[in-house]
């Protein structure tokens, strides 16, 4: 029997946007997952993923590989975690509508796409065909300018979109422009989740309305990122700029020579203790030296997050 459609808001907090565990050969590792898990819940205080996106790596896994993950994690979370969100973007729709199907077989909280980057859509109608392949999941827009080069203005996607997909329920923005992320926030609707995915400038995204943030930096920065948000929820701006800065401060080292998905997976593996594996090409490994010091960046300011 399918589940019936909440219209509750779906994602809210601080929602890790997992890495994908590989072999040193570049193989899918799902023997990692669990510990994964119980490492985001019990050092982290983080109790939603968000699984196969930019971060997990998704446009370099086959399908095959993207339904054993989401499965796995779906299974392992079970119990767990309060939200597994499954993004099935691809660049083929039929790719995303089985992607989707499957994430309601298993048992997904709710799935989001990204809009393909190569044929780039120009209106909502493909957000409308992947949805349909899975009515009673929550849907999530992913929006990412800066990787898709898709900049359609979120806000005019919001038009009408529930009679476009009628089981729209958020977007995740992972753009800068905070006017347009605004705009969504005054567009929103009370069972609509509208979460910011700039890591560095969540406290900007809270102050224009956000209910929730997803990124990648969440794996590692977690229980620092919800005190940024119980600060900022209870006034204590100077609490929660404190702890925005050392973020900032940390991204900002990083990206002095390069802050891509490779050294972000290697300094999870590190504050962790989760051996992650290498990313897969065309991305490379972090060298050693870089990782070594971004690793001691991260201890001069996060000491007490592990």
């Amino acid at each position: 029997m399918p589940r019936i459609l909440s219209k509750r808001v779906m994602v809210i907090g601080v929602v890790a946007a997992t890495f994908t565990p590989l072999t040193p050969e570049g193989e899918i590792n799902l023997s990692v997952i669990g510990p994964y898990i119980d490492y985001l819940i019990e050092k982290q205080n983080v109790k939603s993923i968000f699984v196969n996106g930019t971060t997990g790596e998704s446009v370099s896994l086959s399908l095959a590989e993207r339904k054993a993950l989401a499965e796995d994690w779906c299974h392992k979370a079970k119990g767990k975690m309060d939200q597994v969100i499954v993004h099935v973007g691809c660049m083929c729709l039929r790719d995303s509508q089985e992607l989707a199907c499957h994430a309601a077989q298993i048992g997904a909280d709710g799935i989001a796409v990204i809009s393909p980057s190569f044929f780039k859509p120009s209106t909502a109608a493909f957000l409308r065909e992947v949805a349909s392949a899975a009515p009673t999941l929550p849907f999530y827009y992913y929006h990412l300018p800066a990787m898709t080069g898709v900049n359609v203005p979120v806000r005019d996607v919001l038009n009408d979109i529930e009679e476009l997909v009628p089981s729209f329920r958020g977007i995740k923005f992972s753009g800068c422009d905070l006017m347009d992320f605004g705009q969504c926030v005054s567009k929103s609707r009370p069972h609509w989740a509208v979460v910011y995915g700039v890591d560095e400038q969540l406290l900007a995204g809270l102050a224009m309305g956000a209910n929730g943030a997803v990124g990648s930096t969440y794996n590692y920065v977690g229980s620092y990122m919800n005190k940024l948000m119980t600060a900022f929820e209870n006034g204590d701006q100077l609490q929660a700029r404190a702890i925005q800065f050392k973020l900032q401060e940390l991204l900002s080292f990083a990206m002095k020579n390069r802050f891509d998905v490779g050294v972000n997976k290697q300094l999870m593996s590190d504050v962790s203790g989760l051996s992650l594996g290498p990313p897969r090409l065309p991305l490379v490994q972090c060298p050693q030296d870089y990782a070594k010091s971004i690793f001691q960046k991260y201890n001069s300011l996060f000491q007490d997050s592990r």
